[in-house]
């Protein structure tokens, strides 16, 4: 039986929510086709069966949040949602899905949450395995939801620092030919990390954190022969970690210390005569107690729409 539904944006531009030239409704409208959704001023109102109906007050629920908080919705935004809304359609079709189950961590003006079913098997897996390898393509959220994981873990006082490194090696490029000093040739390889960073503490309290060395962002040649305890560790874009440095990472953990190890088997970029550690440590690892493997796909891409099928395109070409 067809129910009716009314939302209400007040207060809010209706060409944020409806996009420009209607073109957030329109993928709606796509997305949803049995669902009659009509738009004046304002105010939406759809009619269709309950469990569509359900899903679209989540997604339209979503969307105020982010035009009150951000001004504007994006176009990776409304695409997340959308993915969001067709996993839970398909697995838990008819139950309304709870705004604040995928929290991850709270900042001062929003909150960072899981957004797909590979991002939640990350958060999960990693509350109850001290080492969680995330392996899948670009795009699919793997750095920022470890990062925010580690932010968590911090604010709730689990441990009492975050180490987050990565390989100093990418698209075929050496320190030495990089301009500037050490530290000025490392930053471009360490910025994302300071990027997911910067999105989850203030900048101030980001610069107090790392002076006091509560965080540590090094490159992975730094970690050697140290013992961290109390600390949550991300090694980012794994794949370009050598056997021997993998295994000095994981070895790393001291008492009371986390892990989890990101990164994209498709896009590495060691010399073909290095192994790269993350394929040899999934091959080797999955049977310890106490580390467990997350694999995301393209259905967990939450950048550009575009992402998803270029990751399709590569895909059918390797295939071939």
């Amino acid at each position: 039986m067809k129910k009716e539904q009314t939302i209400h944006f007040e207060g809010i531009e209706p060409v944020i929510v409806f996009g420009p030239h209607d073109s957030w409704l329109k993928k709606i409208r796509e997305e949803f086709p049995e669902v009659q959704l009509t738009a004046r001023g304002n105010t939406i109102s759809l009619k269709g069966e309950e469990d569509e109906l359900i899903l679209l007050e989540h997604i339209f629920s979503e969307m105020k949040l982010l035009a009150d908080q951000h001004g504007e919705i994006l176009d990776t935004d409304l695409h997340a949602l959308l993915s969001i809304a067709l996993v839970s359609s398909t697995t838990a079709a008819g139950k309304k899905p709870s705004p604040d189950s995928d929290t991850i961590v709270m900042t001062r003006d929003y909150a960072v949450k899981a957004k797909t079913d590979g991002q939640r098997r990350m958060v999960s897996e990693a509350g109850n395995n001290d080492i969680v390898f995330a392996i899948g393509p670009a795009g699919t959220g793997k750095t920022y939801t470890a990062v925010a994981i580690a932010v968590a873990a911090w604010k709730k006082k689990q441990v009492k620092r975050i180490v987050l490194a990565r390989p100093a090696v990418e698209a075929g490029e050496s320190l030495g030919f990089l301009p500037g000093d050490l530290a000025q040739k490392i930053d471009p390889y360490l910025r994302p990390l300071y990027d997911a960073l910067q999105d989850m503490l203030t900048a101030d309290k980001l610069r107090t954190l790392t002076e006091q060395r509560i965080i540590e962002i090094v490159p992975l040649a730094y970690m050697r022969g140290r013992t961290l305890n109390n600390s949550f560790i991300i090694l980012d874009e794994a794949q370009n970690a050598s056997n021997k440095q993998m295994k000095m990472c994981l070895t790393r953990l001291g008492v009371n210390s986390r892990a989890i190890i990101t990164g994209d088997v498709t896009q590495i970029d060691l010399p073909r005569e290095i192994e790269s550690g993350l394929m040899n440590a999934r091959d080797i690892l999955q049977d310890i107690s106490g580390i467990s493997f997350v694999f995301l796909d393209k259905s967990d891409v939450v950048r550009h729409r575009l992402v998803r099928d270029i990751i399709s395109a590569y895909e059918k070409e390797e295939e071939e």
